[in-house]
């Protein structure tokens, strides 16, 4: 199973650091990043929304702290999947449903797409991530460490041997979590569809790369992959491949990333995964790297691994 395409899309009016910040900038939307992040990504493969059989959205952080109806409906509508089933009948086209499971959403939806394309369900699965402030602006909230971000992953079956991602893989820490988004009943008051908290004690940075190192060193291990000639893409890599004792060249996307602005409430979240894909594309080189493996940490404490090759590697 391959990447067919992968885009990202920050608020529309969003600009850079040094431009004046309007009071009156129109507020963010999950439903409508990760639409925007998916008709790049169709364009970008050049097929119609129609040829998506699967939709699944993983994004956590909503706009209103929305739940219901599932989001990936509404992202669906947005994209404009499969809208008339008399017009267009096809039973597998335009089904979609919500799988949240924090920052290793992404690699769940892959897990999940594996044994939907490779039994033939569907022909692409298109995955969606989201994350934006309950008040839609997530740079008015200095404890809301997420920027406001979208991204998306088309998914297809590939012919070529060895081409695509393997076994995804999850792993657990014997503790508490230290990282959780939750709404404080306690103290929001009437602004309970604009609030939200973020708990995170001191030292989970660390506790997390840890945890993703040991998750590298461990699939590593499991399927042979020569660490020397892999890029990591995932949460402080390059620290993470450097606890775990290995000499990988790892790629990083949680400190920065090409299109989140300077401020815009931190990192990226749920769709870093999309956005580290994108940034390693955009430089790795066949003759430096065999395979790429992606690595998510989270809530929970939990992190999960899938090494990806992408076709002529």
């Amino acid at each position: 199973m391959i990447i067919t395409a992968a885009e990202t899309a920050v608020p529309a009016s969003a600009a850079p650091a040094t431009a004046p910040q309007s009071p009156a900038r129109a507020p963010a939307s999950a439903v409508d990043l990760a639409g925007r992040a998916a008709r790049a990504c169709l364009a970008r493969a050049g097929v119609p929304a129609s040829s998506v059989g699967v939709l699944v959205n993983v994004g956590v952080y909503r706009e209103h702290n929305t739940f219901e109806p599932a989001m990936a409906a509404l992202v669906q509508k947005e994209i404009g999947i499969n809208l008339d089933y008399i017009a267009d009948p096809e039973p597998a086209a335009g089904f979609s449903f919500d799988l949240m499971n924090g920052a290793c959403g992404v690699l769940n939806a892959v897990q999940v797409g594996q044994a939907l394309l490779e039994t033939g369900s569907t022909d692409r699965l298109l995955i969606t991530a989201a994350d934006v402030h309950p008040a839609g602006d997530a740079d008015r909230d200095a404890g809301y460490p997420y920027a406001d971000l979208a991204g998306a992953f088309l998914l297809e079956r590939s012919a070529e041997p060895g081409a695509g991602f393997g076994p995804v893989r999850h792993y657990t820490a014997d503790r508490p979590t230290d990282v959780e988004g939750y709404l404080d009943t306690g103290t929001m008051g009437t602004r309970g569809r604009t609030t939200i908290t973020v708990r995170r004690e001191p030292g989970h940075r660390a506790r997390l790369t840890e945890l993703a190192a040991r998750a590298v060193t461990e699939y590593a291990e499991e399927f042979g992959l020569d660490l020397d000639r892999t890029l990591v893409i995932g949460p402080s890599a390059r620290t993470a491949a450097s606890t775990a004792g290995t000499g990988a060249r790892a790629g990083t996307w949680a400190e920065d990333g090409p299109g989140v602005r300077a401020g815009a409430g931190g990192e990226p979240h749920t769709a870093a995964p999309v956005l580290g894909y994108l940034r390693a594309m955009d430089g790795a080189r066949r003759d430096d790297y065999d395979r790429f493996l992606f690595v998510s940490a989270g809530a929970g404490p939990s992190a999960a691994c899938a090494a990806y090759r992408p076709e002529g590697w």
